[in-house]
């Protein structure tokens, strides 16, 4: 079940959304103009995070908007920029 939650932030666009989500909610017509795909493709990629359980959505009127069901997946983030930071100054250790 870990791997099928990470496999489907395991895409720029997807990644992108989740990322935008963790900030705050948003309406898919935000989340097309921030990832710069059409509503059909941004649609398609929040259907997966729906299906993994990393997205809930709530019709209001003629727009559907888009949150993290746990909001602290945000933090994820901060542990993946961690990772890169100190692989960067490894390498940076080793080319001196």
């Amino acid at each position: 079940m870990k791997a099928r939650v990470l496999k489907a932030m395991a895409h720029p666009s997807r990644l992108c959304i989740v990322e935008e989500l963790a900030k705050k909610e948003r309406c898919v017509c935000e989340l097309t103009e921030i990832v710069g795909a059409d509503m059909s493709t941004v649609s398609k990629h929040l259907t997966v995070l729906k299906h993994a359980g990393i997205v809930a959505d709530e019709k209001r009127g003629a727009m559907v908007f888009y949150r993290l069901r746990v909001p602290c997946l945000g933090k994820l983030f901060d542990t993946v920029e961690t990772v890169l930071e100190c692989s960067a100054r490894e390498l940076a250790e080793v080319t001196k």
